[in-house]
C-alpha cells in the first residue's frame, strides 16, 4: 500500500520486528512512497515478552529514523510528526512506545478536522522498486548522507531538547524522561542548593542522534547520568561524542552500572539514581508503610480448554517417556504447576522444530509439540511440512480455541472473520494438515476427557506426523455453562482436583473443606472426572 502513495501504520512489539526484520532491512535501503511508520511496542521487565529487546539499537541497525515518546500526549503528536519525516525522506519510520506509555491513559485534544491523503497509486518504476545490489550500493551512500543531514535536522526537532545549566548533567528518553521530571518535582528538587542545578538533555529521537544538540548539552558539564530503559543507547552516542570532540566528561550509566542494565525504570529508581549523582541526603519515604500484594502468578483460566487439554496428555502418557515442546499463547502457562506440560518454549513456531530436533537425539521418546490456532496460521505450517518432508516421529497437538486469545482475542485466518469485521469462511486446520501430508488427524473435545486421552494414546503409538486437534473455544467467546458444587458429605478431603488441575476455580477453605467458586466457574465438568468419589456436580449434586 505504501509503493502505492498510502500511509501505512504497522504494529508490533519487539518480539515481531524479529519477525519483520527481513523484509524490513531490504524496505530500508528500497524506501517507500507513503509514509509508513512501524510502530514497535518494547518491553522494559519484560511483562509479556520473551525478550527485552531495545527497537533503538534496531533502528541504528538498520538505518532507520526513530521516535521515542515520553507519553501517550506526545505519542499522538509525535507519530503525525513520524509520518511527515517517513513521506519526506521517503523511508520507513520506527516509534518505539515502550509498555507503560501504550498502557498509560491521558486526555488527547484530536484534530477536529484529520486531513484525508489520497493515494496516487502504483507507478512502475523497476529502477526503484527491483531490489539488485547495484541499487543497494547506491541508495546506501544516499542512505548514509541523508542520516548525517537528518541527524543535524534533529539537533532542532522539539522533541530534543536541553535546559538547565550547571556542571552536571542528565541525559533521558522515553518515559524515562518522565519519571525524572517527576522526581525532581517532588523530591530532588527541593533538596538540590541553588549553585547545584543541573542541566537536562531529553532526547525524543535517538536515531540519527541529534549531535550537534547534545554536544552543547556537553559543553562545560563534568558529569552526565544518563537515564534509559534496555539498551545504553544515549550513553554510547554521548561517550562517542565526548571521544570525537576531546571532551573530558564522565558519562555515568548502564555500562558504569551506576544504573540498572536490565528491566524497567520507575521513579523511585531514578530518585535514587539522583540522590547518589548528586550526592544528596536520601530521605525516608514519607508514603505510608503499605503490605505488599501478594504474589498472583498468572495461571489458565478456569474453564480453559487448554487445561483439559493438557490433562488428557498428561494422563495418557503416564508412565511412559515423554517431551512437551511448547510454544507462544496462552498454553505456555501449561508450564506451571500441577500440570507441568511445557518442557521448552522459545518462540512462535518453534515448538513444532524443536520436537523434531529432540526426535533425532532421542528416537525412543514421544514428542509432542503444542501450538495454538493463532500461532499455527503465523509460524507452525512451515514446521509440520519440514516434519512431514524429513519423515520426522512427532505428535502435534493443535490447541484449536476459534482466537487469540493472549493478546486480546485478534482474528485469525481460522476464525471466518476479517479485521474489518467482514465474516467469510475460515481456513481449515485439518484440510491443511492433510494436505501437507499428515495422515493421521483426530478432531476432539478435550473437555470430553475420555475421548481425548484416548485420541492420545492411539496417536502415541503411531509413527510418522500424526496430529490431534483438540477443538473447544475460548471461555470469553461463549456463556458459561451452569457452575459445579461441591457435596461436602461425600468429598474425602484428598485435594486431588486441586493437585491434579490447578484450576483457579477450586479453593481449599480455613477449615479444609474444598469449594467451588461460582463467580469464576465456567462449568467445564472436567473436575468431575478427577474426583474419586463423585462429589462434583450440579446444584443438585448429580
Amino acid at each position: 500500500a505504501s509503493y502505492a502513495g498510502a500511509r501505512t501504520l504497522v504494529t508490533m512489539k519487539q518480539v515481531g520486528l524479529n519477525v519483520a526484520s527481513d523484509p524490513l532491512m531490504s524496505l530500508a535501503y528500497i524506501g517507500v512512497k507513503g509514509g509508513m511508520v512501524i510502530l514497535v511496542a518494547d518491553d522494559p521487565g519484560p511483562i509479556s515478552s520473551q525478550t527485552e529487546q531495545d527497537t533503538r539499537t534496531f533502528g541504528i541497525y538498520s538505518k532507520l529514523p526513530v521516535f521515542d515518546p515520553v507519553s501517550p500526549e506526545e505519542a499522538y503528536q509525535m507519530i503525525q510528526d513520524a509520518f511527515l519525516c517517513s513521506e519526506k525522506l521517503n523511508t520507513p519510520v520506527l516509534f518505539r512506545p515502550t509498555t507503560r506509555v501504550c498502557h498509560g491513559c491521558a486526555d488527547i485534544n484530536v484534530l477536529s478536522q484529520p486531513v484525508l491523503h489520497k493515494p496516487e497509486g502504483f507507478i512502475k518504476d523497476s529502477s526503484r522498486w527491483v531490489i539488485f545490489p547495484r541499487l543497494s550500493y547506491a541508495n546506501h551512500m544516499k542512505i548514509e548522507a541523508r542520516n548525517r543531514d537528518l541527524a543535524d535536522e534533529f539537533s532542532k526537532n522539539p522533541y530534543n531538547v536541553v535546559t538547565g545549566s550547571g556542571k552536571k548533567g542528565i541525559a533521558a528518553g522515553g518515559i524515562s524522561y518522565a519519571y525524572l521530571k517527576e522526581a525532581m518535582t517532588e523530591t530532588i528538587s527541593q533538596s538540590l542548593p541553588k549553585e547545584s542545578e543541573v542541566k537536562l538533555f531529553r532526547v525524543g529521537t535517538p536515531h540519527p542522534f541529534p549531535e550537534k544538540l547534545a554536544l552543547s548539552f556537553l559543553e562545560g558539564l563534568e558529569e552526565v547520568l544518563v537515564l534509559e530503559e534496555l539498551d545504553p543507547v544515549i550513553e554510547k552516542e554521548l561517550i562517542y561524542i565526548c571521544g570525537k570532540y576531546h571532551l573530558n566528561v564522565t558519562i555515568k550509566g548502564k555500562l558504569s552500572l551506576d544504573t540498572a542494565c536490565a528491566g524497567e525504570n520507575s521513579v523511585e529508581m531514578i530518585t535514587e539514581y539522583l540522590q547518589d549523582f548528586l550526592n544528596l541526603e536520601k530521605t525516608t519515604d514519607a508514603k505510608p508503610d503499605m503490605p505488599k500484594l501478594p504474589v498472583r502468578p498468572p495461571v489458565l483460566c478456569a474453564g480453559c480448554p487448554h487445561r483439559a487439554s493438557f490433562y488428557a496428555v498428561k494422563q495418557a502418557m503416564k508412565g511412559k517417556k515423554a517431551v512437551y515442546s511448547g510454544d507462544i499463547g496462552c498454553y505456555t502457562l501449561g508450564n506451571a504447576m500441577p500440570l507441568d506440560m511445557v518442557d521448552t518454549c522459545l518462540c512462535m513456531g518453534a515448538g513444532i522444530t524443536i520436537a523434531q530436533g529432540l526426535h533425532r537425539i532421542e528416537p525412543d521418546t514421544v514428542n509432542f509439540a503444542f501450538v495454538g490456532d493463532s500461532t499455527f496460521f503465523a509460524s507452525g505450517m512451515t514446521g509440520v511440512v519440514n516434519a512431514v518432508y524429513n519423515q520426522t516421529d512427532i505428535v502435534l497437538i493443535v490447541l484449536d480455541n476459534s482466537t487469540t486469545a493472549m493478546t486480546g482475542h485478534q482474528v485469525h485466518p481460522g476464525t471466518g472473520k476479517t479485521m474489518m469485521g467482514n465474516v467469510i469462511d475460515p481456513v481449515n486446520i485439518e484440510k491443511i494438515l492433510r494436505a501437507i501430508g499428515v495422515e493421521s488427524v483426530e478432531i476432539v473435545n478435550p473437555n470430553h476427557l475420555d475421548e481425548a486421552i484416548g485420541a492420545v494414546e492411539a496417536a502415541s503409538l503411531k509413527k510418522g506426523v500424526r496430529a490431534i486437534i483438540f477443538k473447544a473455544p475460548c471461555i470469553a467467546l461463549e456463556k458459561p455453562k451452569k457452575p459445579l458444587t461441591i457435596n461436602e458429605n461425600q468429598c474425602i478431603r484428598c485435594k486431588k482436583c486441586i493437585k491434579e488441575l490447578g484450576c483457579p476455580a477450586i479453593v481449599r477453605a480455613a477449615d479444609g473443606q474444598i469449594n467451588i467458586d461460582e463467580s469464576l466457574c465456567y462449568g467445564c465438568g472436567i473436575c468431575t472426572y478427577v474426583c474419586p468419589v463423585n462429589a462434583i456436580g450440579g446444584n443438585d449434586h448429580e
